[in-house]
């Protein structure tokens, strides 16, 4: 994709000199609501104006609000990686980065984490350990502990509330059926499965009285944990609270999932054993199957519509289909178990 097809912001922020720090080479990564800006020691995110229902980042101020936030909330589980709130300003024709004029935009800077030791590159080198999983417990552990559960939190563990988030899955890839990352099949299989399991209400409900439900990361998988000097979990869920105020099992079951995805079931297990018997929590396991095959079916979800967005580039899209297309089948396959 040229460069010419970017906001004139991002144009501007991927030269060297816009930064006020060493930054030799800036390199662009994008999702389907993000860019992000690998600057020298820094990296830098923006919001795309973008609106899928479930998140609405359409205005300046929604983007500064919500840029605030990922802020706020990623600070407890890494608070020295999260620096600062920016903009992009315009005055007299030029932009610059937390310069005069008005802002025309909002982004957050945080220190950008060593590559190498990021959790996905630590698995495609297969060297991702069974300490390394007891670190992240450990991490995990205090945090779900000490995170927020009050009544309205609880609430969004009921059963029509989860719903909410499954069903609104569905709905949003009906018109993807058929495309070579998604079946009929599999689509019907995966449904009927989930509808079922949320008609269980007393499941549900037990979770709730157990005092399971909290205000989690809600994005909890390998992209975003750093397993340096030590265990980093960043970029939670900021744009939408009930995708956040969640079973803690909704929580692990994503990791575990995408350690299932990577073909690593035991160290998934492993997982499982250590954070159920770090917390006391073993009708977690009860809730997990259920909780796999949505978070497998959100980042299908995710990948068709990173895939389908224009400003993505071919070598984009053709990985975010095969990608998509292998957790819809691991999705299926939590389904049919």
């Amino acid at each position: 994709m040229a460069t010419t097809d970017l906001p004139p912001f991002i144009q501007h922020l991927l030269q060297p000199e816009a930064y006020p720090h060493p930054a030799p080479e800036v390199q662009l990564v994008q999702t389907h609501i993000s860019y992000v800006l690998l600057a020298g020691d820094f990296v830098y995110k923006f919001k795309k104006p973008v609106d899928f229902g479930f998140l609405n980042f359409t205005t300046l101020d929604k983007r500064q609000h919500f840029s605030q936030q990922e802020l706020l909330l990623n600070q407890r589980l890494c608070p020295s990686i999260y620096l600062e709130q920016v903009t992009i300003n315009e005055e007299s024709g030029k932009l610059t980065l937390n310069g005069g004029g008005e802002p025309m935009e909002y982004g957050i800077k945080m220190k950008r984490m060593p590559e190498e030791m990021m959790m996905g590159n630590i698995i495609k080198r297969g060297e991702l350990s069974t300490a390394m999983i007891d670190a992240i417990v450990a991490k995990l552990g205090p945090f779900y502990q000490q995170a927020d559960g009050d009544q309205t939190i609880k609430e969004f563990g009921l059963a029509k509330s989860v719903s909410v988030n499954v069903l609104e899955n569905f709905e949003q890839t009906e018109a993807f059926i058929g495309c070579e990352a998604l079946s009929q099949e599999q689509f019907d299989t995966i449904s009927t499965y989930a509808r079922a399991f949320l008609d269980r209400e007393e499941l549900f409900n037990q979770r709730i009285a157990a005092d399971k439900i909290r205000d989690c990361h809600g994005d909890l998988y390998s992209a975003n944990i750093c397993l340096a000097d030590q265990v980093y979990i960043f970029d939670c869920i900021e744009f939408n609270e009930r995708f956040r105020y969640c079973d803690v099992a909704s929580d692990a079951a994503f990791l575990a999932m995408d350690l299932d995805f990577h073909n690593l079931s035991e160290r998934s297990e492993h997982f499982i054993d250590k954070l159920t018997a770090a917390s006391g929590d073993e009708t977690m396991r009860g809730m997990l199957n259920f909780y796999k095959c949505y978070r497998a079916y959100v980042r299908g979800k995710i990948g068709l519509f990173t895939a389908h967005d224009p400003q993505v580039d071919d070598a984009t899209k053709k990985s975010c289909l095969v990608q998509a297309s292998r957790y819809f089948q691991l999705a299926a396959q939590y389904a049919q178990q």
